[in-house]
């Protein structure tokens, strides 16, 4: 069974149409009305770019989710539209199609690989349930076979996503793009440069892996740029770690500082107890030195600990989980007056817009906002329809969910415990929480000792909720409707007076009512209590 290795810092973790003639009708009318909207719109209104013979309205520069978003929003709404990407291979020679980080070595491929260790759990599972197995013994999981067809799935999603550019008249570009001045990008394709001028430009072009300054990094270490297409199983952050022991591979995860940095450390620290528990090994506070090849293909890690001692271990891979750099620097924003912050590589934008008026920013490469698909799509989306809808929607970047996908999943939306007691003091903060056994785990006899949730609110009134955050089963799928309730300013009085289905792991932020503050048992005392 092939030993993985993993080095993480921290974890960061589609349109109907009804053919019939009437719509299509109603459509070409719908067309005509716009393009006349339209025109009369640019006539008044005198656009931000100064370069009044721009062959397009708004250039793209990266073909992930939210540029894909806000280029088939903008030509929807009548806009010339243009969108470049291109991947430079990774340094083991990964490379993609069109889609972005999250369709190709993303939260997509992630996802189905997850659900494959759950199906193989389901199968140990099921056998409490009565479920016969002729010959248990040669159960066993194909990694090849796997890779195969999640490549297969993403593959197809490239192929639609090109079709869906063509349908909608985006211009898809093959290149490399970077500026040249304000109101020009030069694109390197393989016919060779190509310049385009735009009156807007949108800056969508994500994020690449960091690697760590030490010996050997780049020649033999992997990313999550490989991992998904590799010959044989690797390892990545919390999420990949888990999925591969559930495949039931080795793991090792190897955590500078904390794990899920930038989580409520309270749910973190659970999420790596029962990895421990599954299985997986952590090596804490302790960072890495150097990366040697062995005469037998294998991999020589040498680390250092917090106290300064020096260790060694061979595996198979060894990959680095580290974050992602935005691509700033190779696009040459500075050639175009666009600035930079924090580590000089994203852009602080007020609603997407950097300092250049006519240049905007979405997605991974803004500074200080969530680095997730759902967010860059959402993004995307309005600010197109701010610069060619007549919109004057922003983005609301505060109470967004989102969920790790280890074995036992963790959701969150809003502040986590930390945030909040900084943010309005201790004593102003109420946390309520519980521990509960999900149907689910009972036949099989399964450890619940992992399955947690609490509700940070506020002490006063009908006590405004802050934060949700739930451990367990289908994590995911319970948080996204409490992110709407939230929205809506969901109170601790609400929630507790809503009333549950039963019986769900969901109904669990129904029931609870316990404090950390009065010190009592957070455990349940039965299923139905």
């Amino acid at each position: 069974m092939a030993a993985v290795f993993c080095f993480t810092n921290v974890i960061i973790r589609s349109v109907c149409r009804h053919h019939n003639k009437n719509f299509l009708i109603c459509q070409s009318v719908n067309n005509q009305l716009r393009s006349f909207s339209n025109s009369i719109r640019k006539s008044i209104v005198k656009p931000l770019s100064s370069n009044g013979d721009a062959e397009y309205d708004l250039v793209v520069i990266g073909g992930g989710s939210g540029g894909l978003s806000a280029a088939k929003e903008a030509s929807n709404l009548g806009a010339k539209v243009a969108v470049l990407d291109y991947v430079t291979p990774s340094p083991q020679g990964t490379k993609w199609g069109l889609g972005g980080t999250c369709v190709n070595v993303g939260c997509i491929p992630k996802k189905l690989m997850h659900q494959a260790a759950l199906l193989g759990e389901a199968i140990e599972d099921s056998k409490s349930y009565g479920w016969q197995f002729p010959d248990p013994e040669n159960i066993h999981h194909d990694w090849e076979t796997l890779k195969d067809a999640v490549q297969a799935h993403i593959k197809s999603v490239n192929w639609v996503t090109r079709v869906e550019l063509r349908d909608k008249k985006v211009e898809y570009v093959n290149g490399l793009g970077k500026f040249i001045d304000p109101y020009t990008i030069q694109a390197q394709t393989k016919q060779g440069e190509r310049k385009l001028t735009s009156k807007y430009f949108l800056i969508a072009c994500g994020g690449r892996p960091r690697y760590p300054d030490i010996p050997g990094a780049l020649e033999y270490g992997i990313t999550s740029d490989d991992v998904f297409s590799l010959q044989c199983p690797p390892d990545i952050g919390l999420e990949c770690a888990g999925f591969l022991r559930g495949l039931g591979y080795d793991a090792t995860v190897m955590v500078r500082s904390v794990p899920l940095r930038g989580f409520d450390q309270q749910m973190a620290n659970i999420v790596a107890a029962e990895m421990e528990e599954k299985g997986v090994k952590f090596l804490e506070k302790c960072i890495p030195k150097a990366v040697e090849k062995q005469p037998d293909g294998k991999l020589k890690v040498s680390w250092t600990n917090e106290n300064n001692e020096e260790f060694s271990d061979i595996y198979d891979n060894i990959l680095f989980a580290m974050g992602r750099r935005a691509l700033t620097r190779e696009m040459d924003v500075a050639a175009a007056g666009v600035k930079v912050a924090g580590d000089g590589e994203k852009i602080d934008a007020v609603n997407e817009q950097t300092n250049v008026p006519h240049i905007y920013a979405v997605g991974d490469v803004l500074y200080k906002k969530p680095e997730l698909t759902p967010v860059a799509i959402v993004a995307g989306r309005l600010l197109a329809r701010r610069l060619f809808g007549n919109s004057s929607l922003n983005m609301d970047y505060d109470n967004v969910a989102t969920t790790i996908f280890t074995p036992l999943e963790y959701g969150c939306v809003g502040l986590s415990e930390e945030t909040a007691n900084k943010r309005y003091g201790p004593d102003n903060i109420e946390i309520y929480h519980a521990y509960y056994k999900p149907t689910e785990f009972f036949i099989p006899q399964k450890n619940i000792k992992n399955c947690y949730l609490k509700v940070v609110a506020l002490r006063e009134g009908d006590q405004k909720v802050l934060g949700m955050h739930f451990i367990g089963p289908q994590a995911g799928e319970v948080i996204q409707g409490f992110a709407a309730a939230i929205k809506c300013n969901l109170t601790v009085n609400i929630l507790m007076n809503t009333v549950g289905i039963h019986p769900t792991i969901a109904e669990e932020f129904t029931r609870i009512n316990i404090t950390k503050r009065s010190g009592k048992d957070p455990n349940p005392a039965s299923c139905c209590s």
